[in-house]
């Protein structure tokens, strides 16, 4: 569970990951899919630290995000027992999109991963995307 506490959804958020042997590969390596993870994990908990539970949002409206386009710059590599810490930070907020920045540092400050990432607000009955609603995010307008 998070402690962090955002007062804004503008604000940029960071969150700590440990690479661990299951995101790496044979050689120690953080293999490239497990910093997809990291980067959903932290988006997940930006979203926590703005107080909003995902599930509950899914059960009460039907509408999740799913992540519509992503650009990642592989800088370097993280390796075995690496610490880490995910950025967030919200660049375009669009009537059903969201797009973030997202970076990967080592605890040496060494910026292992560059992305863009783009989310879709989605009914997920239907499969579609929809208008974020307004309240949704407080602090976050199109």
């Amino acid at each position: 569970m998070s402690d962090i506490t955002l007062t804004s959804a503008t604000e940029p958020f960071e969150w700590p990951v440990r690479v661990y042997w299951e995101d790496t590969d044979a050689g120690g390596v953080v293999y490239h899919a497990s910093y997809l993870r990291f980067m959903e994990r932290a988006r997940s908990e930006w979203l926590r630290a703005l107080g909003i539970n995902q599930s509950v949002v899914k059960e009460n409206t039907g509408l999740a995000f799913l992540v519509r386009e992503m650009q990642i710059d592989f800088l370097r590599a993280a390796l075995l027992d690496d610490e880490l810490a995910v950025s967030v930070e919200v660049k375009e907020r669009r009537a059903a999109s969201i797009l973030f920045a997202q970076t990967i540092r080592r605890a040496d400050g060494a910026e292992l991963i560059r992305a863009k990432v783009r989310v879709a607000c989605v009914d997920v009955r239907r499969m579609r995307p929809v208008q974020i609603p307004a309240d949704l995010i407080p602090g976050l307008s199109p």
